[in-house]
């Protein structure tokens, strides 16, 4: 078979992961955004129970790293204190909500996910990879991020229910599109959606209801590394954060995580090249997603990162190097993809991870020579 393990859930704080630095306690900050104090109190924690590296998700979500057994306990008790984590453990579960980065106080962005925080306890019980998303700004930002049940702002201006997978929805109306997003869930799950694991692969027919025929609007391009109209966006490469770099920040105001392996910095940040993140878009190490590789995940069997690094620079366009076929640090095609497997590399064009390659079972010193980095 394949050579890895899909767990079929997601780490949170009350249920961490295993890997191969030990435990990842994932954090959901509210709204995606941390205060500073919440921030510096996040990094303080991540280098007094972990190993102070920090990783941003897909799903705008932050994975301290490295913690032992015995250090977990004291640092959930932190994060709850902090507010990034709910005391109530089954809440923590179910608030997976992806949050278009961009909201202001009061729009609907904000509003309609506040409401659904705070309606949590009407939700059925999902599988553990079903989450929402709430992208309902002037014009949409997370069309290609993956949720199950979404509230976009349509073609036509107005806001829609849509179930992922479908290509159009339904327009709901205001103040109805928390309610509406429940709904959709609690029928997923009587339909059979539980079996099926996510709604893109549920074929049941829609409700009249949520059933529509409003596409939603275009997205947007991803927030790039610069200015930004509370302060300055940073690229993240490989969504790697130190916990060091971030919480000496005084002028900080609050940090807003996206999917996008990027942090929106409300504030000035004078420290924010010593932390590795990038202020130039075209950056090469931007077009370059990788996992963390064989010392960090059992399941990698090669070292992924550094050779990343090496390798931007000779690569036109998306460059993935990823430690097993899993293909973990990006789900889509790249234009060159380089999978580990059995302590080589296979390397493959406009394709995933693992895919058929076109060199196949190669070392790091064939990699290098393919691509002229010898």
């Amino acid at each position: 078979m394949s050579g890895f393990t899909i767990k079929g859930w997601c780490p949170d704080a009350w249920r961490p992961m295993l890997s191969g630095d030990g435990l990842l306690v994932r954090v959901k900050p509210r709204l995606g955004r941390l205060t500073a104090e919440q921030m510096r109190g996040l990094c303080a924690a991540a280098l007094q129970h972990g190993s102070g590296l920090i990783d941003v998700t897909s799903r705008a979500n932050l994975q301290i790293r490295g913690v032992s057994e015995g250090h977990w306990a004291p640092l959930l008790q932190q994060l709850v204190a902090l507010g990034l984590v709910d005391a109530d453990a089954d809440m923590e579960k179910r608030r997976n909500i992806l949050v278009a980065p961009d909201w202001q106080e009061g729009d609907d962005t904000y509003r309609i996910a506040s409401e659904l925080a705070d309606a949590l306890r009407e939700l059925p019980v999902l599988p553990g990879k079903v989450g929402f998303v709430v992208d309902a700004g002037a014009e949409c930002a997370l069309g290609a991020e993956a949720g199950d049940f979404r509230i976009e702002r349509g073609a036509d201006g107005g806001l829609i229910l849509r179930a992922n997978g479908r290509p159009c929805g339904a327009p709901v109306p205001q103040g109805g599109e928390a309610e509406a997003l429940i709904a959709l869930a609690h029928w997923f799950v009587e339909s059979g959606g539980v079996q099926a694991g996510r709604m893109a692969r549920h074929g049941a027919d829609l409700p009249d209801w949520a059933a529509g025929h409003v596409l939603p609007m275009p997205s947007g391009a991803p927030v790039q590394p610069g200015a930004w109209r509370l302060g300055r966006a940073f690229g993240l490469p490989f969504g790697r954060l130190e916990a060091t770099a971030l919480a000496q920040s005084d002028s900080l105001v609050a940090v807003r995580i996206t999917p996008w392996r990027v942090l929106l910095a409300e504030g000035y940040m004078p420290d924010a090249h010593a932390g590795g993140w990038v202020s130039d878009p075209a950056d090469p190490l931007l077009r370059a997603d990788a996992c963390p590789g064989v010392l960090f995940c059992p399941q990698a069997s090669v070292e992924t990162r550094d050779l990343a690094c090496r390798l931007a620079p000779l690569v036109a366009g998306r460059l993935h190097v990823s430690g097993c076929a899993k293909g973990c640090a990006c789900q889509r095609a790249a234009d060159v993809t380089l999978t580990g497997r059995d302590g080589l590399y296979d390397i493959a064009l406009n394709a995933r991870a693992g895919a058929p390659a076109m060199g196949a079972a190669l070392s790091l010193r064939q990699v290098l020579a393919h691509f002229g980095a010898a």
